[in-house]
Formats: structure tokens, sequence, C-alpha cells
């Protein structure tokens, strides 16, 4: 089965034929940084970190474009509240996406353009549109795109002209139709004179929609595979980057793919709603691999509702795969990454991310093979132990969930703390060991309940007792 992918502007699901063979150019609308970022932000950014996983891990060579819009009107407006220059507002900002897409295990783009670093591109598009009769200048420093010169616009989220809302910017009597929307707005007075450059239609800053299309055309060129986002940017900024970029004359991009939304009781997360949980707040007391799990668990086209229970169960289900995973090097020792890089892996995994990126069904399969991994530990098989350990590891390294990878395995390596628990617990388990031996079972059951008072559970097996840490219940009091 090749892969196939749900084309958000054909409404189906398509077998996915890149334009070059074997490789793939993808953009994907980053972040702007007017704040730090929550959930809802990242979110995009993992369900497409899985993508580029998969590509690459059948094969193919993936460029990543994921820009960074670095001044708008928001940029400008928290900067002046807070009383910063909006460039340093922007990099503080930026600097916070990037902190969580590596706390996150997301692999860095190939390309991350900043949209102030390409303000000479954006002006050659604008000159190109304006001579072919697709935009105008409506005064000085402000161009427009010329909705009605352009029959397809509309077709990326099938609506008719007529029917949609005007677009924001700009005053009703400087635009020829109220649906016009800007490619470049003039400088106003009070906004920072270094938020503005000289071009030929006067001096001014970019409209969102411009950056993309002259940077996706930088980097993948005039036509390339796939453009994502989140699914509020369908309307209007993927429709009116979509419609510059052909009118142009570039193909632009051949499939489109949104991911759906973080949702808090069925709304959006947003700022405006007051529900916006940052990534920072929550990493104080989440670990970075628990809250990757819950971000990547649920199907990218899935609305993620976030609830009370949502990280529990996560880190509950981390904890299993984790432990696994220790048991299993305990036992047959480390697999080195080569082969993990080269392994095969179980057809039902493929087949799941191969039908447009259905990662519950791939977490099936991996937890079926967690079962019987844990089925060969009690047998005391260790053939059989070190077959599921290498399949569950590169199934989960596909979704950037390994346990044992150079992400987590670092992270999950603590060192005094840790050290120091374990020979505490060791030593109530030894004098749970002796109690046993004596037969003492009233001492041996009491160290086991002051251990599970603790927090730590254990597990008797054939080699004697293992511990864990139970994961930590999360209540509506704690949110």
């Amino acid at each position: 089965m090749s892969l196939r992918l749900f084309d958000t502007a054909t409404r189906e699901v398509r077998d996915f034929v890149p334009v070059v063979p074997g490789k793939v150019g993808i953009y994907l609308c980053g972040a702007t940084v007017q704040a730090p970022p929550h959930i809802g932000h990242v979110r995009s950014v993992v369900a497409f970190d899985v993508l580029v996983r998969w590509l690459r891990r059948t094969g193919h060579d993936v460029t990543m474009v994921r820009n960074v819009t670095d001044v708008d009107d928001k940029i400008l407006a928290r900067s002046a509240e807070a009383g910063v220059e909006w460039w340093a507002w922007a990099m503080q900002n930026e600097r916070a996406f990037t902190w969580a897409y590596d706390a996150l295990g997301v692999l860095p783009p190939t390309y991350e353009p900043r949209a102030t670093g390409h303000v000479p591109a954006m002006v050659a598009l604008m000159e190109r549109l304006v001579e072919t009769g697709h935009a105008y200048r409506a005064g000085e420093g402000d161009v427009y795109f010329d909705v009605r010169s352009f029959a397809e616009y509309g077709a990326l989220t099938s609506q008719r002209l007529d029917d949609m809302a005007p677009a924001p910017d700009g005053g009703p009597t400087d635009k020829r139709d109220p649906h016009d929307f800007a490619l470049w707005k003039a400088a106003k007075p009070g906004e920072p004179a270094t938020a503005a450059w000289d071009t030929p239609f006067g001096r001014g800053r970019p409209g969102w929609h411009l950056e993309c299309s002259a940077m996706a055309q930088r980097y993948l060129g005039d036509t390339f595979d796939i453009h994502g986002g989140g699914l509020d940017l369908r309307f209007p900024h993927h429709e009116n980057e979509q419609a510059q970029s052909r009118a142009a004359g570039y193909g632009f991009a051949r499939y489109w793919l949104h991911n759906g939304w973080v949702t808090q009781s069925g709304a959006k997360m947003s700022k405006s709603l007051g529900n916006g949980l940052l990534v920072s707040t929550l990493l104080e007391t989440v670990r970075p691999a628990v809250l990757r799990y819950a971000l990547t668990a649920v199907q990218y086209r899935s609305m993620l509702e976030w609830t009370p229970d949502t990280l529990a169960e996560s880190e509950a289900t981390w904890d299993r795969l984790a432990g696994f995973v220790d048991r299993a090097v305990e036992v047959v020792g480390a697999v080195p990454a080569e082969e993990l890089a080269a392994a095969d892996l179980p057809e039902a995994f493929g087949a799941a991310l191969d039908d447009d990126l259905n990662v519950p069904q791939a977490l099936a399969a991996v937890h079926e093979h967690l079962r019987a991994g844990n089925t060969a530990l009690a047998a005391g098989d260790h053939a059989a132990v070190r077959v599921e350990l290498v399949a569950v590891r590169a199934m989960l390294d596909v979704l950037g969930l390994d346990p044992a990878g150079a992400q987590w395995g670092a992270a999950r390596t603590d060192d005094r703390h840790a050290t120091a628990l374990d020979a505490l617990v060791r030593a109530e388990l030894d004098a749970r060991a002796a109690a046993r031996a004596a037969r003492d079972w009233a001492t041996a059951d009491a160290i086991r309940d002051r251990l599970a008072a603790a927090g730590v559970a254990v597990e008797d097996n054939a080699t004697g007792a293992r511990w864990s840490l139970v994961a930590r219940q999360t209540t509506e009091d704690e949110d």
C-alpha cells in the first residue's frame, strides 16, 4: 500500500505522488511570534513531524520549510503594550517556540525563513502580480490583490466570492472590491519606523499572506508537494496564498493538509478564550515525552479534546512503553541505532500510517507487540524479547516516541535524584526480600504498603523484584 493523504482542496483521500520521485517538498505555516506557544500552537508542528519522519523512514528525501512571521499587526501591538522593540519581542517569542519544539522532540526544519528576511522576494512577487493585472496600488504603500481578476478564487475552500466575508484589511474606499486583500500595507502613524521597508509602491510592510507565497517559491520552487497548517488557516490565509501564487503563474501546492485543533469543552484553544495552556507551564510538571504522546496519539485531522484526564492517560501509557523497553534492555542489551533504522516495520503499523497517518491504528500495532514482548519477558524467551524490543522501538521512533532514543533516552537519565531514590527503594526491597525469605509476611507486606503509599509500585518476577513510579493522577483541582 502506498501513502494516501486527505487533500483538503479536493476533499478526498488521494494517492501521494511526489512532483519528483523520491523527493518531497513541504511548506508548513509556522508561528506568528506575538506570544509564547500554547499546546494549540505546537499541535500542528508535532503532527507534521510525524509525516516527515514517516516519509524519511520510507526512503524519501524531504525538504521541510517552516516559516516564522516576525512582523505583523499583533506583534506591533503587543510589543508596544510591553514597551519593547517589536523585533526584540518577536525574537523573544521565536526562541520560546524553538525551545518548545526542541523539548517535544520535533525535528528541525530544513529551512526556517523569517518574513523580514524575504522582503525583496515579496516585492518581486507583487511586481509580477501588478504587471499581470492581478494586483493594484491603492495609495502610497498600499497594494491589494484583485480577487475578481482570478477566476479560481475560492477553489480551495469551495466558496463563492459573493458569499465570503470582506477582507478585514484596508478601508472600504481603498479597494476595488471589499474582498480584495492586502499584499502590502502602508506605514501608519505611530508605528515604529523600523517596521517598514521602501518599495516601488511606497514604504510599508508585508500583508500576512504574501510572505508564504514568496518563501515557498524561494525554497521549494514554482510547484511543490504539500502545504500544511492548522484547520483555521484554510480561509483566508491559505485561500489567499493559493490565489496569489497561481495568479503569478506558479503551480504552488499539489496537496493541502490541515490538522485539527486542540479544544477544551469543544472550543478551539486560543488566547482570546483565556484557555491557552502554555507549553512552558505544562512542562514544569509534565515530562516532555508525555506531552508529545498526548499530542501525537490522535489522528492529525481529528480535534484533540483536552480534558483533565488527557495527560494522566498519556503518562500511564508512556510508562508502560518505557517500562517494557527498560526491562527488555536489561535482559537482552541495547539495540544499535543502525539496526533500528534498518529494521522491517510490522505490516499493520505501516499500513496504518499509509492510511492518511492513522496514528491511533499504528499505536494499536505498537501495543500488540508490547503485549507480545511482555509475554516473552515473563516466559524468559530472550530471543522473542529482542525481536519485540526492536519492533516496538522502531515503530515508536517513527512517531518520535522511542523511549531509548537520543531524545528521550537522555532525558530519562536522571543522575543524583534518580540514583538516590533507587538506592533507598532497593534498600527497602532488600529488607522485604529478607523478610520473605524468613517467612515474615507481615513485615514484607508492610514494606510493600509503605512503598505504595510513597507512589512506588513493586512487581515480583522470576529474577526478583522491580520497582517503578506510579503514574501521577491528575485532578480537576490540579488543573
